[in-house]
């Protein structure tokens, strides 16, 4: 994992791109970031995407209960609207939930002196990547990629499972749908699930339960490989 920026400015601007599954701590570290570059005296603004309902618009809140003062905004042209003379830092919530105009707004900003902190998710509820967020990954000066803990089995969780009526999602359910811990829970690749999963993604297919890892099997042309043995001093 890139860790983050020890500072998040530069005087050539930058985009430093949080991600990870849902639960992972992606709005803590956004707060953290730009609490740090208001600390640096700089001129912070902060923005939601009005899709998330999940609190109060006019701030984005961690499920710790951490807030932050922000701008809800229904698309990327509202957000650009929305940007004060002289803003130095901006801050977005949940940007895989923009449009794609965002992707090159955020690189204008950056290539304007504006240091750019996004948070967004990188896979949606299939597994699959979110959207744009793969031309975000890939422009970013700084990736945060961060890991929550799987509800199944407590191992690191890199996905986002969705149930509805606490059954795993459908495959053909809709990528954008904003809930909270009722409807979402982090889960690591093994115990994600995703139900009628079509057959050119067998891999994702429904799981009853985790596979069970077996011992490495003796090889071979390596006798040694996958049994006890005296290694030579």
């Amino acid at each position: 994992m890139t860790r983050s920026p020890l500072l998040p400015i530069r005087p050539a601007g930058s985009l430093t791109l949080i991600t990870g599954s849902m639960f992972s701590g992606k709005t803590e570290e956004l707060i953290r970031l730009v609490r740090r570059a208001m600390h640096a005296r700089r001129r912070v603004q902060v923005f939601k995407s009005a899709l998330d309902t999940r609190c109060d618009t006019t701030v984005i809140r961690t499920h710790d209960g951490i807030s932050f003062t922000a701008d809800a905004v229904a698309d990327s042209r509202s957000l650009e609207a929305a940007l004060k003379p002289g803003v130095e830092v901006v801050g977005i919530e949940e940007i895989q939930f923009f449009d794609e105009a965002v992707v090159p707004l955020v690189d204008r900003l950056a290539d304007a002196g504006v240091a750019v902190i996004a948070a967004g998710l990188d896979l949606d509820f299939r597994g699959e990547p979110f959207g744009f967020m793969p031309r975000l990954l890939a422009r970013a000066d700084y990736v945060v990629k961060l890991h929550a803990i799987c509800k199944q089995c407590g191992g690191e969780a890199s996905r986002t499972q969705r149930l509805v009526d606490g059954r795993p999602a459908s495959w053909d359910d809709p990528i954008i749908l904003v809930g909270a811990c009722e409807t979402y829970e982090a889960r690591c690749r093994r115990c994600h699930v995703v139900r009628n999963v079509p057959p050119a993604h067998p891999a994702l297919g429904l799981r009853t339960r985790a596979p069970r890892v077996r011992p490495a099997a003796r090889s071979e042309s390596h006798p040694r490989l996958g049994a006890d043995a005296d290694w030579p001093a």
